[in-house]
C-alpha cells in the first residue's frame, strides 16, 4: 500500500467517558477474574478502562471477503485474555514484561479508522477484543451510522463467554474466531487456558447460532454477514488439528467456511522448543488437508507453506505488516 494512515494521531482531549466507567467486577471473559478495572485494579489481562491499542492499520492479509479489495481497518487491542507462548503478536499481547501499546481516546481511535474508510476500506476488524468488549462496542456505536456502513468483524481467539457474544448479536456482522485446541493439556501448556476446548466450542456454537453457514458478500467485495472459523496447524500437533476439524464437522456443519492456516513461524520465545521451535512440515499440513477433504469441507481457504514470512508483524514500525 503506497499511502499509509498514521497509526495514531496527536493527543486530543477525549469527549466521551471511558466505556467502563462505573463498571463493577470484570466478567467480560471466561476467566471472570473480578478485577474492578474502573477503580484501577488490574486483572489477568492487566488492562484498564481506556483504549490501549497496539495499532490501527489497513491490513490486506486476511481472508478475501474479510479484507475485500482495499484491505480491512484492523484495530489491534493491546494485551490478551490468553497467553499463547507462540503468539505472533507478542509485542502487543503480553500481559507481563515490556509491551508496545498506546493510550488513545475514543475520538482519536475513530478518526484513525475514518481515515482508512475514507479511502474505500469497507470493513473494520477488532483483533483480540475479548477483554475490551465495551471499548469495541463504543467504536461500533461511533461508526454505526456512517454511510456507507462498514462491516464490523470480530477477530477473536474464541475464549469468549456465550453471554458476551449474545450481547453482540446484531452489532457484529462477521465472526472470525480461532479454534486453537481440542486438547485441554495443550491449551493449558501453550495458552494458560485448560478450559479452552469447552469454552471455545460453546462460543463458536453461539456464533454459528447467530450467523449460520452463509457468508454473505456485498457488491463491494466485503463480507456483509457470516462466520469463518480459523485453525492454525501447529508443528508436531497434527492430531489436535484433526480433532478441531472433526468437532466442526460433527457439531456444526461441513458447510461452514474454514480457514486452515499453515503460517506458523516460531518466535524468539519458543526458539529451541521440540515442537514449536520449527515451522510446519509439508507432510504435516498435507495430513490435515487430507482430513479436511475427507470430512467433506468445501468452503474456505488454505495456505501455501511458503506463507509464514508474509504474516509476521512488527509493531515497532509505522505499519506492522509492511516493510519499508
Amino acid at each position: 500500500m503506497n499511502d499509509r494512515t498514521p497509526q495514531f494521531l496527536s493527543s486530543i482531549h477525549p469527549l466521551i467517558p471511558s466505556p467502563l466507567e462505573g463498571a463493577g467486577a470484570c466478567t467480560l471473559c471466561p476467566r471472570r477474574c473480578g478485577a474492578r478495572r474502573a477503580e484501577g485494579q488490574l486483572g489477568y489481562c492487566r488492562s484498564g478502562t481506556g483504549f490501549a491499542l497496539g495499532a490501527i492499520c489497513t491490513h490486506r492479509g486476511e481472508e478475501p471477503p474479510i479484507c475485500g479489495p482495499h484491505g480491512i481497518a484492523n484495530v489491534f487491542f493491546a494485551r490478551c485474555n490468553m497467553q499463547c507462548v507462540f503468539c505472533q503478536n507478542h509485542q502487543i499481547s503480553r500481559n507481563e514484561g515490556p509491551i508496545i501499546e498506546r493510550q488513545l481516546s475514543l475520538e482519536e481511535a475513530v478518526r484513525c479508522i475514518e481515515a482508512a474508510l475514507g479511502r474505500g476500506v469497507g470493513a473494520v476488524g477488532f483483533v483480540s477484543p475479548s477483554h475490551c468488549i465495551p471499548q469495541m462496542k463504543a467504536i461500533i456505536a461511533a461508526l454505526r451510522d456512517r454511510q456507507p456502513k462498514p462491516a464490523f468483524v470480530m477477530n477473536t481467539n474464541a475464549y469468549d463467554t456465550v453471554e458476551t457474544l449474545a450481547s453482540l448479536d446484531g452489532l457484529i456482522d462477521a465472526y472470525l474466531p480461532d479454534l486453537k485446541y481440542m486438547d485441554a493439556e495443550l491449551a493449558a501448556r501453550y495458552s494458560d487456558a485448560p478450559d479452552y476446548p469447552a469454552v471455545a466450542t460453546r462460543a463458536i456454537a453461539e456464533m454459528f447460532r447467530q450467523k449460520g453457514t452463509r457468508l454473505a458478500i456485498a457488491d463491494s467485495g466485503y463480507v456483509e454477514s457470516g462466520l469463518t472459523i480459523r485453525h492454525l496447524v501447529l508443528p508436531g500437533h497434527v492430531e489436535n488439528s484433526k480433532l478441531c476439524l472433526r468437532w466442526i464437522a460433527d457439531t456444526l456443519s461441513t458447510d461452514v467456511h474454514v480457514s486452515l492456516m499453515a503460517q506458523y513461524r516460531p518466535t524468539p520465545a519458543v526458539a529451541g522448543h521440540p515442537h514449536l521451535g520449527r515451522c510446519l512440515r509439508p507432510d504435516e499440513y498435507q495430513e490435515v488437508l487430507d482430513e479436511l477433504h475427507r470430512l467433506g469441507f468445501w468452503r474456505g481457504w488454505t495456505q501455501a507453506l511458503a506463507s509464514p514470512s508474509s504474516y509476521q508483524p512488527d509493531f515497532t514500525q509505522s505499519h506492522p505488516f509492511e516493510r519499508a
